[in-house]
């Protein structure tokens, strides 16, 4: 394979992965992905499928954004992740569609998951994660309000070990990818 065919085969799976990179970058160093990567993002993947397919790749694009969006909205609706990471995962959908972006999801899960357990043990708190762990799903349980659910989430944010989930969508999309043998 020549290296004209290597950068150009799969290049819309290429450019997610690199925005991945940069966006679980920033948010290991900050705790949050910014507007400015993540706009774009939804924005130039409807605009290509809108332009090289029409309506139906308008439609496709618009229907992985909105799958990339399902799949977190819920969790920062409650104040339980950032706004940047929900983005991202829109920007995934409008690039590479709603089952692509759905299996992602799904793997960035698994690894978010295995990173959060990792960041508890190294820490040795485990008994405290434990204990909110519990403490947040009688929350879900008893408390129906959204709103509520929010402002009880921001008020224990100080005190809470947060997870920069750009890195797990970075890691779980890539990994996916690979495995799919998308690059």
């Amino acid at each position: 394979m020549d290296w004209q065919s290597l950068l150009t085969e799969h290049w819309q799976v290429k450019l997610v992965c690199l925005t991945l990179i940069v966006a679980a970058y920033i948010d290991g160093k900050q705790l949050r992905v910014p507007n400015w990567i993540t706009f774009p993002m939804i924005l130039s993947g409807l605009l290509y499928h809108g332009w090289t397919a029409g309506w139906t790749g308008l439609e496709a694009a618009l229907v992985g954004m909105a799958v990339g969006l399902l799949c977190l909205l819920p969790l920062y609706s409650i104040g339980g992740m950032g706004a940047g990471d929900v983005k991202l995962m829109a920007g995934i959908g409008a690039w590479l569609g709603a089952s692509v972006t759905f299996a992602a999801f799904v793997v960035s899960t698994v690894v978010g998951a295995a990173m959060a357990i990792w960041m508890v043990v190294r820490r040795k708190s485990f008994a405290k994660h434990y204990a909110n762990f519990w403490m947040i799903l009688s929350e879900f349980a008893h408390v129906k309000n959204p709103r509520e659910l929010s402002q009880i989430a921001a008020e224990r944010k100080p005190q809470m070990l947060l997870l920069p989930y750009g890195i797990p969508i970075c890691i779980g999309s890539i990994a996916y990818f690979l495995y799919t043998g998308m690059i």
